[in-house]
């Protein structure tokens, strides 16, 4: 990959997510096991211009909706140095576009967000840890990605700002039967526990006090990997007693993206 002469404008996270993409060929595998890195900064790509161009519309007085997935076409057919390119001039462009939604938005403007809505600051943010787990995806388990995923705002805001869409392909993809149910907390000591939930048409998770018996119990860069459909390379971080049922049903839920 073409190398940024200045690897840290436009990347929320610092330049450590620039940095682990230009240390690896395209075609690389990843710890995201479908894609190579050029498949992760495709998707990293779309999901820089998606947040500024619904929130720049915003700021202009013309909301537009949210595009699926779909919207990672055009970058496919891009080369490796246009899709470089890409990548970065949309994560500048979100980065300024944030900025003048700081500016001029009060923090809790509400702002319509794939089928829901969320505050104005949740855009910057998304993009943050998008890069920061993204970029797990193709280093594993190094220190700065530890470090990077044990932040307790990491959880909340896959918790809170992002919410049911997490486990809702999962649950979908269960295939539960009406008197099915699904209930699990996630601890982390010292933490509020996640709770999760889920029937044949519904799903949901919180944050809760820590109550009776945990599903898993695990370092919070650990259960943030769970809520993301993703595993740490040492399956010992993480210790249940629930049974290995209940424990395909939970990974099945946590499907991830």
């Amino acid at each position: 990959m073409q190398r940024d002469p200045h690897p840290g404008r436009g990347d929320p996270a610092g330049s450590g997510p620039l940095h682990a993409v230009q240390a690896r060929r395209p075609d690389d595998g990843t710890w995201c096991e479908a894609w190579t890195v050029r498949d992760v900064l495709i998707h990293q790509t779309a999901n820089a211009e998606e947040p500024g161009r619904v929130l720049k519309a915003f700021l202009a007085g013309a909301p537009v909706e949210t595009r699926g997935f779909d919207r990672e076409a055009p970058y496919h057919r891009l080369s490796d140095t246009d899709l470089w390119s890409a990548f970065l001039r949309n994560c500048v462009e979100l980065t300024d576009i944030a900025a003048a939604a700081a500016r001029d938005l009060p923090p809790d403007t509400e702002v319509r967000w794939t089928g829901r809505t969320v505050t104005a600051p949740f855009f910057a943010e998304h993009m943050r840890e998008q890069l920061i787990l993204h970029r797990w995806d193709l280093t594993g388990d190094d220190g700065p990605a530890v470090r990077a995923l044990n932040e307790p705002w990491m959880t909340e805001h896959s918790v809170v700002s992002v919410g049911r869409p997490l486990p809702a392909r999962g649950r979908a993809a269960l295939s539960l039967a009406p008197a099915d149910r699904i209930e699990a907390r996630l601890r982390t000591p010292g933490t509020p526990d996640v709770v999760l939930t889920a029937g044949a048409d519904t799903a949901d998770i919180r944050l809760a006090a820590p109550e009776g018996p945990a599903t898993i119990e695990s370092d919070a860069a650990t259960r943030l990997l769970l809520l993301w459909g993703r595993r740490p390379s040492d399956p010992s971080r993480r210790h249940s007693s629930a049974g290995a049922e209940e424990l395909r049903r939970v990974r099945g839920l946590l499907g991830g993206y």
